[in-house]
C-alpha cells in the first residue's frame, strides 16, 4: 500500500481517538456542572478535532479514488458515454425485445463501422506491415485440439452458488468486489487491514479454491443479490460445448481463442513460407466464453472478437530485423519489480527494456513498440496506456516472458492487449498428441557435430510407479531444459534418487535410477531440427474500442451554456462517418450541390452521410459530434462550401469541386486540419451553431 494511504489512515484511527477521547471529556463536564467558559472550550476543541478529521477523510478518499479532488465520479462518466452510445446505437443489449442475455450485444450501424475501421487499421498495421500469413478457421473447435492445448482441462474459472436459489457467481470477482468496496468506501479501517486487503487483491489470481473458499467465509462474504450463504468454489470450464454431426459422438467446443488454428496448421504455412524463419500468422475472428456473471458491459462478453498473431521463431535467435525502428519509444511499463515493490509505472524508453533484460528478448520488444503504435494512433490516450509485465503466479510455466497492453478506463486498469513468448509449447503439444511433427529446419552449409542431450524416461518402471500419471511424469522429464538434465543425472549418480517436481501434477515425485537414462551424444548432422518458438500477442477489439470510446468522448457547454453537448473526438481513422453534407436552409439548388459533393465523396471512398432535412444547422452539427463525425461540409452557396472541423469549430471556405478532395486528404492522413487552416480562407459561423 502506498506510503501517504497507509499514513492518512494512521492518522484517521488517531483522530478518531481524539475525537472520542474530547467527546468523553465534554460529557463529563457537562455532568460535574462545569462553567460554560469551560464547557464552550472543550466543545470548540471538539470541533476543531472533527473538522481536521474531516480534511483526513477526504485526502484519503482522494488517495484511494485516484480523483484529485476526493470526489468518486467515474460512475457518472461512464453512465454518460453507455447512454450515449446506447442512445445513437453504436451497440445494442442483444435479444433486448426478450429482455437480453446477459453478456451478449449486437453493434448498430455507427459501432459497426468503428470495428470496421479497427480491424481495417489492425490489418494495415500489421498484416501488411509485416507480411504476414492471414487465416480464417471454423469457430467449431474437435475436443481433441482443445484438449492437446490444455483448454479441455485448465480452461476454469472458480464458481461459487447461492445455497438456496442456485444463482451462480465468480468467485474471485466476488472477493476483489469486497475488498475494493472497503478500500475505497470504508474510511474507517485500520491502516493495517487497509494493506492486508491489497495483499489479497494482488494475489488473488494466484488462489487455490481452498484458500478463495477460506478468504470467502474469514469475511462473510454472502451472496450479493439474497444474502444468502455461498457453496465452496469449485472449479467451472469456460467453453461452450457442442457436438460434430448428428451422431453426438464427436464432441466440439466453441473456440475460446483464434490461435489453435494457426497452430495446428503450422506445418502448410511453414511450407507455404518457403520453409523460412522466422514468418507470422495472423487470424480475425470471434471467440466464446461462458462467462459464470458477465459484467462491466461491453468489457466481459460471452462471444467477442479476436486479432490473434504468432510469429514463429528460432528459439536461439530472437533478434528482430526492424527493431531499431522501435527502440527509441518510451512510454508507461510496469515491470514485476515495481509491482512487488508497491511501485508505481513509470516512462522507459523500449530499448533500455530490452537491454537491460527486463523485456526478455527483441522480437517481443518489438511487438510491444508496434502494439503501442497501433493504441495511440487508434486514439487511445498514451498517458492511460502502460504495459504490465505479468507476476511470477500469473505466467504459464512454459512462458519465457508476458506483457499486457492495459489501458486505464472508468473500470480501472483494463487488460485489452496480451503480448507473450509461449516459447514452444504449443507446437510441441500438438506434436505429441497429433503425432504429426510440427517443427522447421535449419540446413548446415557442412556437416556439424554436435553433441545433443538424450533424455530417455524407462516407461515401464516409470508405469509401474505412477501407472495413470506416467505420460505426464515422462512429458515433464522429455521437456527439462539441459541444466536441470544434467543436476539430475548428477544426483541420481551420488543419490539415486532425486525429488522432482512435474507441473501437470502440481508436486514433486520420487524419481529413482532405473528411471531415466541422461547422456550426452555425438553425431554429425546436416541439419538441425527444432520447434519454434512462438511470440503471440493477442488483441481483445471489444475492449479496445470501449476504451476508445471511453478515451474520446467529452462534453462541451453550447454558446448559450444552457446544455451539455456530448462530443467523440474519434481520429478520421476510425470515425464511423468521415463527413456530412449539411444544405444550410432547404433549397433546390443547395440540395442540388450536396447531392453533386456526396458523388465526388462515395468515389473518392469517404463514408458520408447527407442531410437535406430542415432541422437547425446548430442541431446537425450537435448531431453530428456526438456520432464522433470529425468533418462536415455546409453548402451555402452554390460556388463555395464551409468545412467544419469537429473539435475545434472552425471553418474554412473551398470551391465545390475542390471540398471531396480537400476531407479525402485529411482524413487520409496525406495532410492535417492544420494545413488546410493555413491554406484556405477562414470562414466566420458567427452564432449559426447556437
Amino acid at each position: 500500500m502506498a506510503a501517504s494511504e497507509y499514513s492518512l489512515r494512521r492518522a484517521l484511527v488517531e483522530k478518531q481517538s481524539s475525537i472520542e477521547s474530547q467527546g468523553n471529556a465534554v460529557r463529563a463536564l457537562k455532568a460535574s456542572n462545569a462553567v460554560k467558559a469551560d464547557v464552550d472550550e472543550a466543545i470548540e476543541k471538539l470541533n476543531a478535532l472533527k473538522l481536521e478529521k474531516s480534511s483526513i477523510e477526504k485526502q484519503l478518499q482522494a488517495a484511494v479514488s485516484g480523483n484529485p479532488d476526493g470526489s468518486v465520479n467515474k460512475e457518472a462518466f461512464r453512465q454518460a458515454v453507455v447512454n450515449t452510445l446506447e442512445r445513437r446505437l453504436f451497440f445494442i443489449p442483444s435479444f433486448k425485445i426478450y429482455r437480453g442475455v446477459a453478456g451478449l450485444y449486437d453493434y448498430g450501424p455507427p459501432g459497426c463501422a468503428v470495428k470496421s475501421n479497427v480491424l481495417a487499421f489492425w490489418r494495415q498495421h500489421f498484416v501488411l506491415e509485416e507480411n504476414m500469413l492471414e487465416v480464417d478457421c471454423p469457430c467449431v473447435t474437435p475436443e481433441v485440439v482443445l484438449k492437446a492445448s490444455g483448454h479441455v482441462d485448465k480452461f476454469t474459472d472458480l464458481m461459487v452458488k447461492d445455497e438456496k436459489t442456485g444463482t451462480c457467481y465468480r468467485a474471485d470477482h466476488l472477493l476483489k468486489d469486497f475488498c475494493n468496496e472497503k478500500i475505497q468506501k470504508d474510511l474507517s479501517i485500520s491502516a493495517e487491514k487497509a494493506a492486508e486487503l491489497k495483499h489479497v487483491l494482488a494475489v488473488l489470481d494466484d488462489l487455490s479454491a481452498e484458500e478463495l473458499g477460506a478468504k470467502i467465509k474469514e469475511y462473510g462474504i454472502t451472496a450479493p443479490d439474497t444474502k444468502n450463504p455461498l457453496s465452496d468454489p469449485y472449479p467451472f470450464n469456460l467453453m461452450f460445448q457442442t457436438s460434430i454431426g448428428p451422431s453426438g459422438l464427436s464432441p466440439g467446443y466453441m473456440r475460446p481463442e483464434t490461435a489453435q488454428g494457426i497452430f495446428v496448421n503450422f506445418k502448410d504455412l511453414y511450407y507455404y513460407n518457403g520453409n523460412k524463419l522466422p514468418f507470422a500468422a495472423a487470424q480475425i475472428g470471434q471467440a466464446f466464453r461462458n462467462e459464470i456473471s458477465p459484467r462491466q458491459g461491453l468489457l466481459r462478453v460471452r462471444e467477442f472478437t479476436l486479432a490473434e498473431i504468432e510469429h514463429f521463431v528460432d528459439p536461439e535467435d530472437k533478434s528482430h530485423p526492424k527493431y531499431s525502428e522501435v527502440a527509441d519509444l518510451e512510454f508507461l511499463m510496469f515491470p514485476r519489480e515495481q509491482q512487488v515493490s508497491g511501485q508505481s509505472a513509470k516512462k522507459i524508453r523500449l530499448g533500455e527494456a530490452v537491454s537491460k533484460g527486463i523485456v526478455n528478448n527483441e522480437t517481443l520488444g518489438y511487438f510491444i513498440g508496434r502494439v503501442y503504435l497501433f493504441l495511440t494512433h487508434l486514439g487511445i490516450d498514451k498517458d492511460r496506456l502502460r504495459f504490465r509485465q505479468h507476476l511470477a503466479n500469473e505466467m504459464a510455466h512454459y512462458a519465457a516472458d508476458c506483457w499486457d497492453a492495459e489501458i486505464e478506463s472508468s473500470y480501472g486498469w483494463i487488460e485489452c492487449v496480451g503480448i507473450a513468448d509461449r516459447s514452444a509449447y504449443d507446437l510441441r503439444a500438438h506434436t505429441d498428441k497429433s503425432g504429426v511433427p510440427l517443427v522447421a529446419h535449419e540446413k548446415f552449409s557442412e556437416p556439424k557435430e554436435v553433441e545433443k542431450l538424450v533424455i530417455a524416461p524407462v516407461k515401464k518402471e516409470l508405469g509401474l510407479s505412477f501407472k495413470g500419471n506416467q505420460k505426464k511424469v515422462v512429458e515433464a522429464l522429455e521437456a527439462m531444459n539441459e541444466k536441470e538434465a544434467l543436476d539430475m543425472k548428477s544426483s541420481l549418480e551420488t543419490k539415486g534418487e532425486v525429488e522432482f517436481y512435474v507441473c501437470t501434477l502440481g508436486e514433486n515425485v520420487t524419481i529413482k535410477k532405473s528411471m531415466v537414462s541422461i547422456s550426452k551424444e555425438k553425431k554429425k548432422e546436416h541439419q538441425r531440427t527444432f520447434t519454434p518458438s512462438v511470440i503471440e500477442p493477442s488483441f481483445g477489439i471489444g475492449r479496445i474500442i470501449y476504451c476508445l470510446y471511453e478515451h474520446s468522448f467529452y462534453m462541451r457547454s453550447s454558446k448559450a451554456g444552457d446544455e451539455q453537448q456530448n462530443v467523440f473526438r474519434f481520429p478520421p481513422l476510425v470515425a464511423p462517418i468521415k463527413c456530412t453534407v449539411f444544405p444550410l436552409v432547404q433549397n433546390q439548388q443547395y440540395e442540388d450541390v450536396a447531392k453533386i459533393i456526396s458523388k465526388s465523396l462515395t468515389a473518392a471512398g469517404i463514408s458520408h452521410k447527407i442531410d437535406i432535412t430542415g432541422t437547425s444547422i446548430g442541431k446537425r452539427y450537435a448531431r453530428t459530434d456526438e456520432l464522433g463525425v470529425p468533418f462536415a461540409i455546409t453548402v451555402d452557396s452554390t460556388s463555395s462550401v464551409t468545412i467544419r472541423e469537429r473539435d475545434s469549430k472552425d471553418q474554412i471556405r473551398v470551391n465545390v469541386e475542390e471540398a471531396a478532395s480537400v476531407v479525402k486528404s485529411v482524413t487520409d492522413g496525406h495532410t492535417t486540419w492544420a494545413d488546410a487552416w493555413a491554406n484556405f480562407p477562414h470562414h466566420s459561423s458567427g452564432s449559426v451553431e447556437d
